[in-house]
This record gives C-alpha cells, sequence and structure tokens, in this order.
C-alpha cells in the first residue's frame, strides 16, 4: 500500500467534488494514505460555446488528464464514466469504479412544475443529441436551445436566457448537494440516460499494481457490471454524444437487464429494446442489445444520423 497518491482531475466544481468524495472513500480504507490533487484544463474546459459532439464528442474533458496519468504526474484520476471513450488509451485501466449514483436525467424548470406542465412551445437548454431527440419525441412542441458550461453556469443561463427548462444528469446535482434545484427527475420512458451516467470511472495506468490494489477497496461490482453492458452496447453501436442513443443496465437478484434506445435525430422514430442476463458476460449482454436494437432498424438511424446533428435542432425554429 503506498503511503501518497497523487489524483488528478478536472477544476470544475462538479470534478473536484467527485474526487474528494473518491478520496475520502479510499481514506476510509487507507487512513494512512496521502493524496494530493493536480487539476488539469482539458480541451472540453476551453468550449465554452456550441456543442461538444460537434467539436469532436467523447473524450474531451479525459485526454490531458489521462497524459498526466501516463507521464507519470499523476498515480490515478477520476473521471464521469460518460466522458470516456468505449475504448482505453494503451497503458490505461478502469481499476475502480464506486457505487452508481442516480443514473437518471433530471429538469430544471423555471417556473413549471415538469414536463407535462410547461406551456406549448416551451424552450429547453441541452446541447445533447441524445437529450433533444427523446424529449421531441416525447413532446414534439418543444424547442431546444444549444446549452454549454458548467452547472452554475447552466443555471444562470435559465434564468439569463429565458429558458423554460433545462436537462442535466441528476448525479451532478447530487454530489454538489443541489438537490433542492431538481424539479423532476425524468422517467426513463422519457429519458434513457447516457451510457455510464452516474458512474465515477477511476483510472490507472495498467502497470502500477500497487495502486491498482489501493484503488480495488472502493470498486463496487454491481457499478462494474452496468459499466460493461452499457459500454459494450455503445461500441457495439458506434454510438457515442453525436448519436442520439440512450442506454441502462440494472443488476437485481443475480440478473442484470439492459434497456436501450435510439432515436432519428428529430424524435419522430426510435428503436426501443430490453435484454436480461446473467451476471457473468456482461459485454455480451451489452452486445446482444445491440444486435436487438439494429434488428429493428437501429442501424438505419446509425447511418441517418452520422455527420447529420447540429446544434439547432431540426424541429422547431431555435
Amino acid at each position: 500500500m503506498p503511503d501518497r497518491l497523487v489524483l488528478a482531475t478536472r477544476g470544475s466544481k462538479l470534478a473536484l467534488a467527485q474526487s474528494q468524495l473518491v478520496a475520502e472513500q479510499l481514506s476510509q480504507h487507507a487512513p494512512h494514505l496521502q493524496i494530493e490533487l493536480l487539476v488539469v484544463k482539458t480541451t472540453g474546459d476551453k468550449i465554452s460555446d456550441g456543442s461538444l459532439s460537434e467539436a469532436g464528442g467523447v473524450g474531451l474533458f479525459a485526454k490531458e488528464v489521462e497524459e498526466a496519468l501516463l507521464d507519470g504526474r499523476a498515480d490515478f484520476a477520476v473521471h464521469s464514466l460518460k466522458d470516456l471513450p468505449t475504448e482505453m488509451p494503451s497503458g490505461l485501466t478502469l481499476a475502480a469504479m464506486p457505487e452508481r449514483a442516480d443514473p437518471r436525467d433530471v429538469l430544471v424548470c423555471r417556473d413549471a412544475d415538469g414536463i407535462d406542465a410547461l406551456p406549448e412551445g416551451a424552450v429547453i437548454g441541452t446541447s445533447s443529441p441524445r437529450r433533444m431527440a427523446q424529449l421531441a419525441h416525447y413532446r414534439p412542441d418543444l424547442r431546444f436551445h444549444p446549452l454549454r458550461g458548467n452547472i452554475d453556469t447552466r443555471l444562470r443561463r435559465l434564468e439569463s436566457e429565458g429558458l423554460d427548462a433545462i436537462v442535466l444528469a441528476g448525479a451532478g446535482l447530487l454530489r454538489l448537494g443541489m438537490a433542492d434545484r431538481i424539479t423532476q427527475w425524468l422517467p426513463l420512458e422519457i429519458s434513457l440516460p447516457a451510457a455510464g451516467q452516474g458512474i465515477l470511472a477511476v483510472e490507472a495506468r495498467a502497470d502500477d499494481t500497487r495502486t491498482i490494489s489501493a484503488l480495488s477497496a472502493i470498486d463496487c461490482r454491481t457499478a462494474r457490471v452496468c459499466a460493461l453492458v452499457e459500454r459494450a452496447a455503445l461500441a457495439a453501436l458506434g454510438g457515442g454524444c453525436r448519436q442520439p442513443v440512450g442506454v441502462l443496465a440494472r443488476v437485481d437478484a443475480g440478473m442484470c437487464q439492459v434497456r436501450g434506445v435510439i432515436l432519428e435525430p428529430d424524435g419522430r422514430d426510435c428503436c426501443r429494446a430490453c435484454v436480461t442476463g446473467g451476471l457473468d458476460a456482461p459485454e455480451d449482454l451489452g452486445r446482444e442489445l445491440a444486435r436487438e436494437l439494429r434488428q429493428m432498424g437501429a442501424t438505419r438511424m446509425l447511418e441517418q444520423n452520422k455527420g447529420s446533428w447540429s446544434t439547432e435542432h431540426p424541429r422547431g425554429k431555435q
């Protein structure tokens, strides 16, 4: 067991809160362990306007942090799992995934008390193709406004830009102690989360056995199984933040159920599937879900979506 470890993290309020959470969990298992933070600014942090999917998508919040691991400046790093590409960089491994927070999306409204109470033609702040397509499928009258920035910035823009509501990952608000800002936890039938949403990924060098051993104390088998299932499904579909794809796995009584949805960019049509299996081959289960979706017509939608997405939603005036 090492005496000191350096933790690489982004500098946003949420990233720091997540890193502190992991550090506290580690300290419970190894009180003698000293953990130092190395704050790294990523490409994603430098993008203040426009869509992440247009700027390159998944990986924008991870690359520079991973470089700090690979060059030895840090021993481990903490990410939101959904920010990581499904293919790991050579030399790195996911050493731990602590217990998952609630993975659902939430609605934060300016006046209404939920999605059904929003006025006709309400303007929703989000730059996520997945969220836009699913909300448009549920309510075709909704309009969408590009929304970037950290959570505080997005909450301010709800008021300053006259938006009716914004959509966020509920886990982020919970980890920041801002649960009181949540208007509604969106039902899974309305908004299925991104693969890995709510899971923290603790990354280390694959050959650093001492650090990996220390991090294993905070690994949650249920979170890891769900992560493997969801990421395998996403990889098999070739999806990412550019695609309107939602995937969510849940473990209960020794079995894993995984649900998936793929939509046309405007939300007019969608494919949904659900498969259940054991815990011994989670990646196979994810690939089975992908096959089910493709058989239902997802291949056509994925091809249609390639290169076609912009922050301006196909339905309604932005």
